[in-house]
């Protein structure tokens, strides 16, 4: 449902010059940002602060790039670093340790998504952002003769309240309702992928390095997908997995029972047994490569999980979340500091431009990266000739995650020649 702004009343001319609406790491980095640039920013989140998110909770560092730029203390309790990948595959359990690059910093994190997203929106508040909790966007308000965005419904407290501002951004996630709302759906030829995790107490909570398994076996069928354990400091192991709709199991699949019987396959000393188990098994969606588009119409702005920006490869979403939080709002605070509506519309229709100069070319490689692995066979084929090869494996690291300098060794330079050459997404 769009509401024509003819038919609104008692909405102020402008509550802000932007209204972000999702307060996850896509939207409370763009607020940032903006407020940041000294843009007036409303930060509309339907949920109330501490709440949980079906997520990993590892970040590489691309995302801790991100949080470093924005001044997040990531000394602070909470924060568990870790050196890099230990993979697990093939009978073979060997470590990579990040890359050392100019570009990012040698280290990971880990951090639960129940507070995570709550020290994101903080750090925006203190910079100006005005956030409000419990706040849940119904509908877009379209001006009526230009049809853009200039506003938005929503529901607090059981009642009906209204929003206007010169640009909105979506960082409401998968669901994204004001964008499908605006007429974006998701497009049908890109990967989606679902993962699923729970917590269990175990001695591996202090683990120094994110552990994913490459072998998930269904019967004598293995998937195309990859299990995960990381640690996360407070006694407790984050375990789950991650599947792609390339598998033709993919929607009868039950992932909490093949959770359930994966970890019926380690060791008893780790504890991932049931009575363990800290909290119900919880799933989502990961829209990948772009897979909501334009990620520009009609004063409408699209980041993070909300324009599909997942990585392909690996999964990640937060550090693209963020990353594309930050475009975006390099963008607007040009297109807001322009003196025409003309001049604002060409840079803000430049920004899908922007993302496919950025990531386009590598989103492509991981389309046919999803599409390959997911050839009966194939994933097998990798598993047992690749893992045995320590320097492919670095190379196969560097790739998957993103994490290459532009003039760095060998590999940077064939990865980013790779990512030059493929079409964009």
């Amino acid at each position: 449902m769009t509401v024509p702004a003819a038919t609104q009343r008692n909405v102020a001319e402008a509550d802000a010059d932007v209204i972000v609406v999702g307060a996850g790491p896509a939207g409370s980095t763009t607020a940032f940002h903006l407020a940041q640039a000294g843009l007036d920013v409303l930060l509309l989140e339907k949920t109330t602060f501490p709440r949980e998110k079906v997520c990993g909770d590892g970040l590489t560092p691309r995302a801790v790039k991100q949080l470093l730029a924005m001044g997040i203390d990531i000394d602070a309790p909470g924060w568990i670093r870790n050196k890099g990948l230990r993979v697990v595959g093939g009978g073979l359990r060997f470590e990579l340790d990040w890359p050392e690059l100019s570009s990012y910093p040698d280290f990971g994190l880990v951090r639960t998504r129940q507070d995570f997203d709550q020290i994101l929106a903080e750090n925006a508040v203190k910079a100006g952002v005005r956030l409000l909790q419990g706040v849940t966007v119904t509908a877009p308000i379209l001006d009526d003769r230009s049809g853009h965005i200039v506003g938005v419904v929503a529901k607090k407290d059981d009642e009906e309240v209204s929003y206007r501002s010169r640009l909105v951004v979506a960082a409401d996630g998968n669901s994204t309702r004001v964008s499908l709302a605006m007429g974006l759906h998701k497009r049908q030829d890109r990967p989606m992928g679902v993962a699923v995790r729970t917590y269990f107490t175990s001695p591996r909570h202090d683990d120094d390095y994110l552990e994913t398994w490459l072998e998930l076996w269904d019967g004598d069928t293995l998937l195309p997908g990859y299990g995960w354990i990381f640690g996360v400091g407070d006694g407790t192991s984050n375990v789950g997995l991650g599947l792609l709709n390339t598998s033709d199991a993919f929607k009868s699949m039950d992932y909490r029972d093949l959770l359930r019987r994966w970890v019926k396959g380690m060791p008893a000393e780790w504890g991932y047994v049931e009575e363990n188990m800290t909290t119900p098994i919880r799933g989502a969606a990961l829209p990948m490569a772009f897979n909501r588009q334009p990620h520009y119409t009609r004063g409408l702005v699209l980041v993070g999980d909300a324009g599909g920006m997942i990585n392909p490869f690996n999964g990640e979403g937060i550090a693209y979340a963020m990353e594309t939080g930050h475009i975006a709002a390099e963008t607007i605070v040009q297109a807001l500091g322009r003196v025409t509506a003309a001049q604002r519309e060409r840079v803000l229709r430049a920004y899908p431009q922007t993302l496919k100069d950025v990531y386009g070319g590598y989103f492509t490689l991981g389309r046919g990266f999803v599409e390959l692995i997911g050839h009966r066979g194939v994933m097998n084929f990798a598993t047992r000739h690749a893992l045995p090869h320590p320097r492919l494996m670095r190379f196969a690291l560097k790739l998957l995650a993103n994490l290459t300098d532009r003039r760095g060794d060998a590999s940077d330079r064939i990865i980013n020649a790779l990512s030059k050459v493929a079409p964009p997404a």
